[in-house]
Formats: structure tokens, C-alpha cells, sequence
């Protein structure tokens, strides 16, 4: 297979770039900035990305590759901080910027290029996505100018003999218009590769390296019931058959009803290697008067192990551990593969498991973002009604709840969220839609409830558009379906007064509140 390989500099958004690559057919991996010239040669990349990152070139000790990947003699795209380190690897000069530019930028082609090739045209302006305090004043010698904005003059440029090209934009997010394309001429018109990898190959490379780990042991797999557990189960019982058990544990702080409805399909499926625990109460008792989101994400996450541990006693020879971790909680709770991506938050799932395990731990899909699992799930005839549904945190309602969680919010909480997604289904919103849920707000208001005044909760709406999670923007209601369903809910839930919508867009926002 022709291959790419990106050296990550710590971007909360270099999965995005392998994502985008992988989507032209052509395989694609992330090694570490400093990866050796010896190692990357291992690989037999027929080109190099450099990544962005949150560190500054002008530092004392900037993030530094191995200098001799600039003599590899095969195309190197680097963007933002992989820009800005080719630049000063090359002889050229980074500065810091007067003025930091983050967000929409509209860049001025100022030349023909191959990456610019059939989307972008002579002294045209085009959107693009900027995150830098660093910028390029000096360039190298034999590079030329092919874009800039008002405050980068370089914010693109190219040496044409050696097929190196630096762009201080991110063409792998959404809001640089086109991105895909710049992406897709780097690798097909610069770089030549041909189109040879798909999903089937990671199915494939997935059974063998399962049965490589597990042998003859059998897997504990932690089943929610949402979209990545099961595939990863699909997954795992494709490969390993009866050596997979899957475990339930309803922790009280689900969807209402959802555990009744995960029970009845997984228990057609697997038979007695489900089961279903609940200990909704344990969860509710732990996490009582717990304030911090932290907090509670790692009281979760280490009750959640607990109760494996326990439930692992009843089998015989239970080693390994299967969850369904995505690449985005991943890159958002710990810094990926020795990088040093900023931590934004902990998962149960990643960041808050304890260190002392009594499993290895097997996470299938920490490679792939949502929609890839989707494209996973529909090959290993994961039905439908799983596949579309909109992601759910490893938590639960446990992050949907700011503050002291009790037993009457997490009841008025799901009967909000039902009436919220209940509403968008039937006006055939659901499937347009990323993630929608509800949110109860710590907060009381004064309302007006027939004839009486009524103090109570105030809840908020969230829906979000997006490709894959790590960008994400407010799904824009029309104001009489947002009017409808603020009504309904208002009137069908004792224990609200008030709704409110979410219009931020991640970033600066996340998606999830805790």
C-alpha cells in the first residue's frame, strides 16, 4: 500500500488530517514528532505531514524533528507549527506575531500551485482556519509565496523542485473550505499515491491482531449499548467468539428506558454471555454531593472498573478489558503517542481509569472517529437503530448535570431529554442532527404556571452539526420547531419552568458542558 505518515506535534486536531487522508483510500499513521529518520524509512511513507501543535517555535526548546526528514527526497506538507519548524529547519525565520489570528481568515491565492490545483484561482480570496501566535517573516531559500491573508504574507508557500509546502492554515478542519481537496491534491497530485486502503483492510488487520492478544483467554467488554461499544463487540465476537462476555452495568444514569431496551437486543444476540447489572443506587450514593466534573467522571470510572473486577471473578480466566474508546477521547485526555497534546478532559473510559488494572486493557477502536465506527458497524451488520445514534458520554447524565446530582434531577433530566429527542424524530430532525441532548441547569427561576407562580429548574437544549466531533457548529432550529418543543417541555415536566438553546460552536465550546 501507498502510505502517508504524519508526525504529530501535539494538535488537538492531527487524527483529523489522518481522517481526511484516509477518506482518499490511502493509509495513513501518526508517529511522534521526533520520531527517527530510521523509523519513519521503516514505515516507507511516500510522504510526510507535520502537524500543528500548541508549542512555540520561537521557545527555548521547540518541539524539534529529526532535522535529516528534510533529505528524505519525498513530499512534506507542513501546517500551522509544522509550517512554521520547516520554515526555521530550512533556513527561514519565525517570529511571534503582534497580532494572534484564531478562527475564519480568508487567504489571497497569489500563484498556481498542484495543492491549490482545480478549487482555488489567481487573486481570489478563500476561507480558511487559523490557530497561530507564531508566524513565518523570513522564507527559506527556494520557497515562493502561494497564499497570504492580511496578517500572514506566508500563509502558504512552496519549494517546487523539492515538493515541500507549508500552509499556516488547517485545511483538515471544516471551516477551511475545500480542505479536503488540499488535502487530497497533496497526497494524489504531489505525492502520487494511489488509492489502495479501506475499511475492510482495519477489519481484517483487527481480527488478526485480537486473536495475536487474546489467544485462548476470554474478553470482559464494557456494553453501554451505544455506537462504539457494539461495534466493538460486533468486533470482538466476530473475532473471538464465545470468549467474549459483555457486560451491562446500568449505572442509573442513562436515557430513560435505555436499559430495558439494550437488555432486550443484547440478549437476543449474545445469549448468556450478556448480562446486565444494576447499580444505578451505588452510583447515586458515590456521587452524592460531589460538585467538580473531574470529580465526578473518576468516581464513575473507578466504580465502573470496581464492578468488572467483581464481576470477573465469576468467570474463568478473564485477562482483558474491551471498550469502546474513540480516537476523540483519546486526543482530549491524554497526550497521543508521547505528544504533547493539551488535556482538555478526562473520559471514564481513558482518563479516569485507575493505575492499577486488573485487566489489559483492548480498545479496537481508538483509531477511528464516529463516523468511520458507523461505516465499521454497518460491514459487521451492526443494525441501524444502534448505528444512528447520536454519541453519549462514557458518564452518562452524570455530565449532563452541573452540580449535586440526585435521583429527582436524574428523573426530570430524562424526561426532558425523551420529549427532545422524541420531538426531533418526529419532525425528522434526529438524522440531520450530530448530537442533540438536554442539560438540567443548577439554576431556579420564577415562572407563572397557570394561576401560581412556580419556582423551578431551568434546563438547556444542545444540537450540533458535525463530521466527526473534534468541530462542531449549533444546528440553526427554525424558531417555530424550537417554540414547539420548549412548550412541550415546559408543560409535560414538573420540575422546569424554563428552556434555553446553546448557539456556541466548538471550538471555543465543547460539546458536552462537563
Amino acid at each position: 500500500m501507498d502510505r502517508v505518515l504524519i508526525l504529530d506535534f501535539g494538535s488537538q486536531v492531527t487524527q483529523l488530517i489522518a481522517r481526511r487522508i484516509r477518506n482518499q483510500g490511502v493509509y495513513c499513521e501518526i508517529y511522534p514528532y521526533n520520531t527517527s529518520r530510521k523509523k519513519i524509512e521503516l514505515f516507507s511513507p511516500k510522504a510526510l505531514v507535520l502537524s500543528g501543535g500548541p508549542a512555540s517555535t520561537t521557545s527555548k526548546k521547540p518541539l524539534e524533528p529529526d532535522s535529516s526528514i528534510f533529505n528524505l527526497k519525498i513530499p512534506i506538507l507542513g501546517i500551522c507549527y509544522g509550517h512554521q519548524i520547516l520554515c526555521k529547519n530550512l533556513g527561514g525565520r519565525v517570529i511571534s506575531s503582534k497580532k494572534r489570528e484564531f478562527g475564519k481568515a480568508f487567504i489571497k491565492i497569489k500563484r498556481k500551485s498542484k495543492i491549490f490545483e482545480g478549487i482555488y484561482k489567481k487573486n481570489n480570496q478563500y476561507q480558511v482556519w487559523m490557530s497561530y501566535g507564531d508566524k513565518v517573516n523570513k522564507l527559506p531559500k527556494l520557497f515562493k509565496v502561494i497564499a497570504s491573508t492580511s496578517n500572514a504574507k506566508f500563509a502558504a508557500i512552496v519549494n517546487e523542485d523539492k515538493k515541500i509546502y507549508g500552509l499556516q492554515f488547517h485545511p483538515e478542519v471544516i471551516h477551511t473550505l475545500d480542505g479536503d481537496k488540499i488535502l487530497e491534491n497533496f497526497v494524489k497530485k504531489v505525492a502520487l499515491c494511489k488509492s489502495n486502503w479501506k475499511i475492510s483492510n482495519f477489519i481484517e488487520n483487527s481480527y488478526k491482531k485480537i486473536k495475536d492478544i487474546v489467544k485462548n483467554e476470554n474478553v470482559i467488554c464494557a456494553l453501554s449499548g451505544g455506537v462504539d461499544s457494539s461495534v466493538t463487540a460486533a468486533l470482538l465476537h466476530k473475532s473471538i467468539g464465545k470468549q467474549l462476555k459483555c457486560i451491562f452495568v446500568d449505572t442509573g444514569l442513562l436515557r430513560k428506558g435505555e436499559g430495558d431496551e439494550i437488555e432486550k437486543i443484547f440478549k437476543k444476540k449474545l445469549g448468556n454471555n450478556f448480562k446486565r447489572i444494576n447499580v444505578g443506587d451505588l452510583f447515586l450514593n458515590k456521587l452524592k454531593n460531589v460538585i467538580d466534573p473531574e470529580k465526578k467522571r473518576k468516581i464513575i470510572g473507578k466504580l465502573f472498573i470496581d464492578i468488572f473486577t467483581k464481576e470477573s471473578k465469576k468467570y474463568k480466566s478473564i485477562k482483558y478489558l474491551a471498550q469502546g474508546t474513540l480516537y476523540p477521547d483519546v486526543i482530549e485526555s491524554i497526550s497521543v503517542r508521547g505528544a504533547p497534546s493539551a488535556k482538555i478532559k478526562s473520559h471514564h473510559n481513558v482518563g479516569g481509569l485507575p493505575k492499577k488494572l486488573n485487566f489489559k486493557l483492548i480498545e479496537p477502536l481508538k483509531e477511528l472517529f464516529k463516523d468511520e465506527v458507523r461505516i465499521l458497524g454497518k460491514k459487521l451488520n451492526v443494525p441501524d437503530s444502534i448505528l444512528k445514534r447520536h454519541p453519549f458520554p462514557g458518564p452518562g447524565l452524570a455530565v449532563r448535570i452541573p452540580g449535586n446530582i440526585t435521583k429527582e434531577k436524574i428523573k426530570i433530566l430524562q424526561d426532558v431529554d425523551q420529549i427532545f429527542i422524541e420531538q426531533l424524530k418526529e419532525k425528522k430532525l434526529y438524522d440531520k442532527i450530530w448530537q442533540a441532548f438536554a442539560i438540567l441547569l443548577p439554576v431556579k427561576t420564577i415562572g407563572v404556571m397557570g394561576d401560581q407562580k412556580s419556582y423551578e429548574y431551568t434546563c438547556a437544549l444542545r444540537a450540533v452539526t458535525s463530521v466527526d466531533g473534534m468541530t462542531a457548529e449549533p444546528y440553526y432550529f427554525n424558531s417555530e420547531d424550537l417554540a414547539q418543543i420548549t412548550t412541550k417541555i415546559v408543560n409535560e415536566v414538573k420540575g422546569v419552568n424554563r428552556v434555553v438553546y446553546d448557539y456556541t460552536s466548538k471550538p471555543p465550546g465543547t460539546i458536552e458542558w462537563e
